[in-house]
Formats: C-alpha cells, structure tokens, sequence
C-alpha cells in the first residue's frame, strides 16, 4: 500500500525476507527467444525483458513453430518475462504512411508476445513530429485503440513507458500517461513502465530519497500504483532536465544510488519486475556488475 503523506518510507532490512527479487536484464533473442531464457539464467535473472523481434527491422518472419516448442518447454526460466516493443514504433506519427505501418507492426508484436504468453509490452507512446501536445496524444489514443480493436482475443497488454522528453516525444510527464489511459477505450489493456534514468533526465530530480518518493506520490495521484507494472534500472549520463536520453551503469551517472537503494529494499515494489537497460557487450559482464551493485543495496 502506498504511504501515508507526510510519512517515510520503511526500510527494508538486510534481515527481512523478500517475497520474490524480480531483478534482472534485458536479453538479446538472437537465436531464438528461448536463447534469451538462456542467457537470463546464465546470470542469476528473476526477471528479464526481450524485443520478440529484431528492434531494427518493421516486420519479422513468423516464430517456427520448433522457436516456439523450444521457448515453451525451457524450465528453468526467469520468474516473470515481459516484452519491449520496437523504438522504430510511433503511434503518434505525422505522416500517414509511417503511422499506418506503426500500427500494422504494434499489432505484430502483440501478435507475437501472445505466442510467447508476456504479460505485457513495453512502449515509448511516441512523438507529435511539430503538431503540438494535443494532437501526438490524440493521434496515439486512436493508434492504439485501433491495434486493440483488431486484436479482441489478445491478452497482451501494453505498457506505456516513461520517456525523457527527447525532440518531440510525448511520455514525459505523468499527465501525458493518464491521458492516453483515460482516453482510451482500452483502458484494462494498459498499464505503465518507469525508467530511472528517463525520469530523471525529463525532470524529476529522484536523485535524492525524498525526491524519489516525492515523484512516486505524483505518479499515485496522476495514474495509480496499480497501473505500475515494470522498473526499468538505468542511471543517467545526462544532467536532471538534459530531455536527453543515455543510459548509464547504475552508480556511475549522474543519478546516484538514493532510488536504486529504494526501490531494491522498499516492500511497496517486492512484486514489479527491474530490469536493467544499460550498456554491455555480449559475454553480459556488465549486466553481473550492474546486478551485483543492485543486490548490495539490500544489505
């Protein structure tokens, strides 16, 4: 439950026992998205985030159906896998033949992380390309209505994700989210993302406690902590306010560790999913190191 105003936050500590560490990192599908389970295991995921496609390219062959056995069969898999969709995506488009193609490749995606049973999808809600406010956001209600529409059995679920602000791209504010929920006739299929580093860089200054619980009480209020549903753990090589978005190791940016700390010990997000974005080479070592730092924030 979320605190009462005026209160701190509890402190987890080193003695209490966690319901379940969701705490992992995006991983590559190349291969197959069963090579993602593989690598997330390899390096002590709970939780991990995938593309279901190549993030480069607007459309993909259908998964082979021995993807799909091989995906479905792996046992010894993270707890909880959730879905990115492609940066290439823009609900919000301008021009009508890339905003159609947006569309027609979100519904892909849906499509695809059905097959793959992710609760959900992570999505940048795009940008308005100089049209104003107003109309981006109108433009993505409508986009995303209409790939709901022609997905009704779909169970997939879509999570608007915080953005830095960057350019024209909408998201950035906590009443950009709410709109786009509140306007949609879809409202049970979506839900939200919070990225740190894209907080801070569009202008919540979370690198303090009270900052970050001062930014949680807004996103309460505006949208809802039911509607919270993944913690994407990224520092900032920006500045607070820079609207510019570059991911840094965790501790090494400009952020700091006071959200880090809270997020890994505060009850109040024991069951959401964190998963890190930051930069790294294939042998993954980054990601340990990343996910060592995260673990002893607990103590």
């Amino acid at each position: 439950m979320p605190r009462k105003p005026g209160t701190a936050p509890r402190r987890k500590k080193a003695t209490d026992k966690l319901p379940s560490l969701l705490l992992g990192a995006h991983m590559s599908i190349a291969g197959g998205p069963s090579k993602a389970l593989d690598r997330g295991r390899s390096i002590g995921c709970s939780a991990i985030q995938i593309f279901v496609k190549n993030n480069m390219q607007w459309f993909a062959k259908p998964f082979a159906e021995a993807e799909l056995a091989a995906y479905h069969k792996s046992t010894d898999r993270p707890k909880v896998v959730f879905g990115h969709a492609s940066y290439l995506i823009n609900p919000g488009a301008k021009n009508p033949e890339f905003l159609e193609k947006s569309i027609r490749a979100l519904n892909e995606e849906l499509s695809r992380a059905d097959q793959l049973g992710l609760p959900f999808l992570v999505l940048h809600p795009g940008a308005h390309m100089g049209d104003g406010e107003e109309t981006g956001l109108t433009r993505i209600v409508s986009s995303l209505d209409a790939v709901f529409a022609s997905l009704p059995l779909g169970k997939c679920r879509i999570a608007l994700e915080i953005t830095a602000g960057q350019g024209t791209c909408l998201g950035h504010t906590f009443e950009h989210l709410a709109t786009i929920i509140e306007r949609s006739k879809f409202q049970e299929r979506l839900t939200t993302c919070l990225d740190t580093a894209h907080l801070f860089e569009a202008g919540f200054d979370i690198s303090t406690t009270k900052g970050f619980w001062k930014m949680v009480k807004k996103f309460d209020q505006i949208i809802g902590r039911d509607r919270l549903s993944a913690w994407h753990l990224n520092d900032s090589k920006t500045a607070l306010g820079s609207r510019v978005d570059r991911h840094d190791h965790i501790g090494k940016g400009k952020i700091g560790l006071a959200p880090f700390r809270e997020i890994m010990r505060s009850e109040e997000f024991g069951a959401i999913p964190k998963v890190l974005e930051t930069p790294k080479k294939e042998d993954l070592k980054e990601d340990v190191v990343n996910l060592r730092v995260l673990r002893g924030l607990l103590g």
